[in-house]
């Protein structure tokens, strides 16, 4: 098998607890990335918050954000592909207004959010810029939604399978996201391979969470982190190290590199 494009989620794959990227993964990386192999960042994250890991790395390739809802461009983020998703905005935040937690809405200009937390001054810090709005978002003026994050602590799959008919539904332990149908990291994965010329069983991914089964299960090699679920885990061709243990660079490094090697002989 020879392997022309990597596709690797941020979040507990790329990045330590810390939000930082390893000097070990960052180096396998790059050693890739000099044998020839496109290397790609996908990820459920908005395009400022994705950028600079993406600057950090040398990366020259499309990003794909918002769990495939946009794609932009690695020069001046300029977006080459979106997709909105079309929500009875009434009815969402009737069934929403009162959960305990926090409602995120991405959209083309933005995002919007009930109020901040831990995760969102990390937003703030890495991208430098906050929310459009914080705040009741019934009184909130938002438009051409990428993608809605329901933060409620716990899996709520029964509040989730509600907007089943209007939306992609990725569920996760903390809540439930929302793009729109037929939307995935794996769309937008299928869209750059034919961009590029690069066929599905020449590309890799791997990641950790449920927006990364369909990616998984569709390239050509696939790894799920050592801290993924058990499910995300079936979803792969095998399972690497813990985020926290560069199981990025011992998939790069037992697995891909050994495969452009053999390719480029």
């Amino acid at each position: 098998m020879s392997i022309r494009a990597l596709f690797i989620d941020m979040d507990d794959t790329l990045l330590t607890a810390s939000k930082s990227i390893s000097d070990r993964n960052r180096k396998a990386i790059i050693r890739l990335m000099n044998q020839g192999v496109k290397v790609f960042l996908a990820t459920g994250r908005h395009y400022e918050i994705t950028a600079p890991y993406h600057k950090e790395l040398g990366l020259q390739t499309p990003m794909i954000c918002l769990n495939g809802a946009s794609i932009h461009d690695p020069l001046a983020g300029r977006v080459m592909q979106r997709n909105t998703v079309q929500l009875n905005k009434e009815r969402f935040h009737d069934l929403t207004d009162k959960i305990r937690g926090n409602v995120i809405i991405h959209t083309a200009n933005g995002f919007y959010c009930n109020h901040t937390n831990a995760e969102i001054d990390d937003w703030i810090q890495v991208g430098q810029t906050g929310p459009q709005y914080i705040g009741d978002l019934r009184q909130a003026h938002y438009a051409d939604v990428l993608k809605y994050s329901v933060r409620t602590g716990a899996p709520c799959p029964a509040l989730s399978a509600l907007f089943k008919d209007e939306a992609e539904v990725i569920n996760w332990n903390d809540g439930f996201e929302l793009v729109a149908p037929n939307v995935s990291k794996w769309s937008a994965i299928k869209s750059l391979l034919d961009a590029f010329r690069i066929y599905p069983s020449e590309a890799a991914a791997i990641g950790d969470g449920p927006n990364d089964t369909e990616m998984l299960r569709r390239v050509g090699i696939s790894a799920a982190m050592g801290n993924a679920s058990d499910e995300v885990k079936a979803a792969a061709d095998l399972v690497t190290g813990h985020h926290e243990k560069d199981g990025l660079a011992e998939f790069i490094e037992g697995y891909l590199e050994e495969s452009v090697e053999a390719f480029m002989i």
